[in-house]
């Protein structure tokens, strides 16, 4: 919820609370057009305002780039680099094909890309295929850390996919980088789609992240398999794809 209410007429969407010297209402990360009191109200309304959030995002995406504000550019390699990491890693799909995608990144690029990937399965399962991971917040739960526990289980039981340096050590280092409420990656509030394209700046890193959880869970959203994307878009890096294929699938 990154911007600050000015207008005395703002009101918290849940709670109904306005802004005052106590209370400082933020919009919704995503759409802009919803003012919450805190994380907890905004939570406590997802269930309602994510069947118009997409919309509104869309507009404000439409009404953004139509003032002349650019999009985000994209590298030699014809791929966008990513926002909000410390090492940009080249031709991450072909990374990810070799099991090395969170290899030879700084240790809290890799907490964020571990949480982030967990709360992307979560979403997909909870809008894709109608299941809920009763240890997580889409149960109700004030918080994801036992759905993501398991999570890392599973993990480190598949060969190769972590860093030489994961330990269990850091294994618990990575739970409570997602429990800190200050991170935008956190274990207690939901994301969807857009908002993971927003705030990492890349039109591809949903993609990659469900990618890299079939790699973990054997299977892809709805069981669909994710191979043929990511061999078309490892040709995308090679320069064999054209980049509006970005957007045909996941």
């Amino acid at each position: 919820m990154p911007d600050t209410a000015t207008s005395v007429t703002a009101a918290c969407k849940f709670c109904a609370k306005k802004s005052s010297n106590n209370i400082t209402l933020k919009t919704c990360a995503k759409c802009k057009a919803q003012w919450y009191c805190s994380r907890e109200c905004q939570k406590a309304d997802w269930k309602t305002h994510k069947k118009t959030c997409g919309k509104n995002a869309d507009d404000t995406f439409t009404n953004t780039t139509s003032t002349g504000h650019s999009r985000p550019q994209a590298t030699s390699s014809n791929h966008t680099r990513p926002k909000n990491l410390e090492v940009f890693i080249e031709k991450p799909f072909h990374q990810l094909h070799s099991k090395k995608w969170l290899h030879n990144r700084p240790e809290k690029d890799v907490y964020k890309l571990l949480i982030d990937t967990y709360r992307m399965k979560m979403e997909d399962q909870y809008t894709i295929e109608g299941k809920v991971d009763e240890d997580s917040i889409y149960s109700d739960r004030p918080d994801s850390r036992d759905g993501f526990h398991r999570f890392l289980r599973l993990v480190e039981q598949k060969p190769d996919l972590l860093p030489s340096w994961w330990s269990p050590e850091k294994a618990t280092a990575c739970v409570a980088y997602g429990l800190n409420k200050d991170n935008w990656s956190s274990l207690d509030c939901c994301a969807e789609k857009g908002d993971f394209i927003e705030h990492y700046g890349d039109p591809t890193f949903p993609m990659q992240m469900r990618m890299f959880g079939e790699q973990i869970y054997g299977r892809g959203p709805g069981g669909q398999p994710g191979l043929p994307m990511m061999q078309m878009m490892m040709q995308a890096e090679k320069g064999g794809v054209h980049t509006s294929l970005l957007n045909m699938r996941r």
